[in-house]
């Protein structure tokens, strides 16, 4: 094993402990609703943030971060040199950091973890040797691979967008790459894998045929479906919205875009979603929004650990520390079960958060803060009090007309004639200020 972090093994210490690098709320066994914390909470953490990422750079800044698993030692520098040694060591760190959190799965895409070479088929073989050795430390650990993608928006192939580029041979070479990812994905035994249209949209619509490119992207999604089926690989599918950056305006905007593509194009059934909080700010709503609109319609599968800014309204991927915030989270997934995916840590410390104990506080609060989000949300769920105020103000839609309409089986006609016979509506109080005041007794008791 190595020792890249300065940390003990992370545990459970209780609500009133003083120790930064220990659990004060995230009891991995702890039963709640019948389940254990963990299959709630399955926590992942990514690659591209944790191990590679920018390094702390932003538009404005050069990298900041210290990390000492990229440095060169002079005993060893011949091995550093070599782009496969070190793509070893960052995964040999990774699960390093997995196994002292406690975490038991992990995240990629495919060049986070392998070096691209000078050729498609280079890229491809690196893959294949790096997939190996994952599965070992995969073997070696118990942490299994939540989900992986593929990158289709850094490289500058991808400048016009990939599944969406008006170059078909663009558009091959982004095939190539989730064919080859479906097959590692499959090897190492994830349980899903992500499809995220980095720069699928346009900046300008002079030169977009939009129709075009949309029905492109569908192409591919039903190709990738086919081709599972004939593989006969079991990872589920999850499509992941995002509404602008890089693009002016993405094709997959937000959840309820995504899923009315996923219907017009009659790919609904082999796909859910993967819903980021970061990106649901970028279009306008709550962190939750999406996901409640997923999860209403049966498919929200996996959602991004993450938290947004609208002060800055870029994508900064901060790591989620408010209660409210998780608790609301939380109380989705407890209403549909639970999720068939997990909680993956798309989020990265500050570029002023420079040593690599950081990382540790960071996903410690982060893990504490959605185990107290569950917690909240837990008990507002056994309480019901929430939910009886709601099915009560939605009452006269199981009586009389209302059933009916709900049914189907109402006119226009005999709705208008209902309107007529009872006269002018009644004003009736939506009451939030009541809902907010219950959800904030629950979320901070005074005792």
């Amino acid at each position: 094993m190595t020792d890249f972090f300065n940390a003990p093994k992370i545990v459970y210490q209780g609500p009133h402990s003083q120790d930064p690098l220990s659990f004060r709320h995230y009891n991995a066994n702890e039963m709640i609703l019948g389940k254990p914390m963990k299959e709630w909470l399955k926590f992942s953490v990514c690659f591209w943030h944790t191990l590679v990422g920018g390094g702390g750079s932003d538009p404005f800044g050069d990298k900041t971060l210290q990390r000492p698993w990229e440095e060169e030692e002079e005993e060893d520098d011949a091995a550093l040199l070599d782009p496969l040694a070190l793509a070893k060591r960052r995964i040999d760190v990774l699960f390093e950091f997995l196994t002292k959190l406690g975490v038991e799965y992990y995240t990629f895409h495919d060049i986070d973890v392998a070096p691209t070479g000078n050729s498609l088929e280079e890229f491809q073989h690196n893959l294949a040797m790096i997939g190996d050795y994952l599965l070992e430390k995969q073997q070696q650990t118990g942490v299994q691979l939540l989900w992986g993608t593929q990158n289709l928006f850094t490289n500058p192939r991808y400048m016009n967008g990939a599944m969406t580029n008006p170059d078909v041979h663009v558009f091959c070479y982004a095939a190539a790459q989730i064919q080859t990812m479906m097959d590692l994905i499959h090897k190492l035994k994830g349980s899903h894998h992500v499809f995220w249209g980095g720069r699928e949209g346009y900046q300008t619509l002079l030169n977009t045929d939009l129709k075009k490119e949309c029905d492109h992207m569908a192409a591919m999604y039903r190709m990738a479906v086919a081709y599972k089926q004939k593989k006969g690989y079991t990872a589920k599918f999850l499509l992941e919205p995002k509404p602008r950056e890089p693009t002016k305006h993405q094709y997959d905007y937000d959840a309820q875009t995504a899923m009315a593509f996923l219907h017009e194009y009659g790919l609904s059934e082999h796909f859910q979603l993967n819903i980021e909080p970061n990106h649901t700010t970028l279009a306008g709503h709550s962190s939750e929004h999406d996901i409640a609109m997923a999860s209403a319609y049966n498919m929200l599968g996996s959602i991004d650990c993450n938290t947004g800014d609208p002060i800055l309204g870029w994508d900064v991927d901060l790591f989620p520390m408010n209660v409210q915030e998780t608790a609301a989270i939380m109380g989705v997934v407890i209403r549909q079960g639970g999720l068939s995916g997990g909680l993956n840590f798309d989020a990265k410390v500050r570029r002023e958060s420079v040593d690599p104990i950081d990382l540790f506080y960071a996903h410690i609060g982060s893990m504490d803060c959605y185990a107290l989000g569950l917690r909240k949300a837990a008990a507002m769920h056994e309480q019901g009090v929430l939910r009886q105020m709601l099915q009560q103000r939605y009452l006269t839609w199981s009586e009389d007309m209302g059933q009916k309409i709900e049914d189907g089986e109402a006119t226009l006609e005999e709705c208008a004639e209902y309107a007529k016979k009872k006269g002018e509506p009644a004003l009736i109080s939506g009451r939030q200020e009541l809902y907010e005041v219950i959800r904030n007794q629950n979320l901070y008791p005074t005792n």
